[in-house]
């Protein structure tokens, strides 16, 4: 009952979205918080069967390009997270975190192949880009034409990797309110990521400054999706370090306040701030 709740819930979040209807894009981005608290609260199964059945009832009113988008970015992943997080009878975020910049590259990357017959991933980023300026009654403008296909991929990620963040942190709430959470408390502000992960940004950074600057669309994307989720460590970072003060919940505020007005500029800052915490993670034993 709990999976076929979900699964419709999520549909119709979903469906209301993609048919264009008022409060759509609220909705579409709220879609995987049923998927999350039936996991959460009955067990990952609950969730797998979740997104089976939400999956197949896109695929019969909705059809392909629905499909496609929601499982991309909601009906894999979901259970995905859940699967990393609930392993062996307890909890960990270490390995979810890392899946919140994982899966997305793995989504570029087969975007990316997919479409090489076709000219690339490039001239199709170009083309939404200029689709969505004309909507939008704006001129489309060479120079921010190419600036949006370079970083437009990396911010459907960010945005993706938020959202499931975002909706998995407020089912655990809601349930937890309830007495229906049947898994201990998710250590949010605690969570630190595989010790495996760090060179991946490294890596993905020497191809970008490889690639040549007429096509450096995928390389620059990949790198700030790696990046994403030493973005969230600093966030959780940020927690940690104002819990339990006085005036932690106003100071916190200011901080998310901020954070949406000066992305560009705090948002370098808490990665600096995540590869901190996890380089002295990963020294506080040799130095005890």
């Amino acid at each position: 009952m709990a999976s076929v709740a979900a699964a419709l819930a999520a549909v119709v979040g979903a469906m209301w979205a993609f048919r264009g209807l008022p409060g759509g894009t609220m909705l579409f981005w709220l879609a995987p918080f049923p998927l999350f608290a039936a996991g959460l609260g009955f067990g990952v199964g609950s969730a797998v069967v979740a997104s089976l059945l939400a999956t197949l009832l896109i695929a019969l009113v909705g059809g392909g390009l629905p499909l496609l988008v929601f499982l991309m970015l909601f009906g894999l992943p979901v259970p995905l997270l859940l699967l990393a997080a609930l392993r062996d009878g307890g909890v960990s975020l270490s390995l979810p975190l890392a899946l919140l910049g994982l899966w997305p590259l793995s989504v570029l990357l087969g975007a990316a192949l997919f479409l090489a017959d076709d000219g690339g991933l490039e001239p199709a980023m170009r083309r939404a880009v200029e689709i969505a300026l004309a909507r939008l009654g704006l001129p489309a403008q060479e120079m921010l034409v190419a600036e949006l296909v370079r970083v437009k991929a990396a911010a459907i990620g960010f945005w993706a990797s938020l959202a499931l963040l975002g909706n998995a942190a407020g089912a655990e709430r809601f349930l937890a309110r309830r007495g229906l959470l049947a898994v201990p408390p998710l250590p949010w502000s605690a969570v630190r990521l595989p010790g495996w992960y760090l060179p991946l940004p490294a890596i993905a950074a020497g191809f970008f400054l490889a690639a040549p600057e007429d096509g450096d669309a995928i390389a620059l994307s990949a790198l700030l999706m790696l990046l994403v989720p030493l973005f969230l460590q600093g966030c959780a970072g940020v927690h940690a370090r104002l819990r339990g003060r006085r005036g932690g919940g106003l100071m916190l505020a200011g901080f998310y306040l901020l954070l949406l007005l000066f992305l560009q500029i705090m948002g370098p800052g808490l990665v600096g701030l995540g590869l901190y915490d996890q380089i002295r993670r990963r020294q506080a034993p040799r130095n005890s």
